[in-house]
């Protein structure tokens, strides 16, 4: 199930929630109980590059030296 957030309309306090993408645009209860409406917003995250994009010449993505390391053959 995915986690989606959610933005408060009167004040701009998020929360997430993890629901079946079905409920994803469904209204949610105010968590704090004083009746505020949330709206699902558009969520962002980062992706870093692959340890082996960025690794040190002559080391394995691990970090430690090509030659003792015995991850690479």
């Amino acid at each position: 199930m995915p986690i989606y957030e959610y933005e408060c309309e009167e004040d701009g306090e998020v929360v997430s929630m993890l629901r079946p993408m079905a409920e994803a645009d469904r209204p949610i209860e105010d968590p704090r109980g004083l009746g505020r409406s949330f709206k699902r917003r558009l969520s962002v995250f980062g992706v870093g590059a692959a340890p082996e994009a960025v690794s040190p010449p002559g080391t394995c993505p691990c970090g430690v030296d090509a030659a003792r390391c015995g991850r690479l053959g």
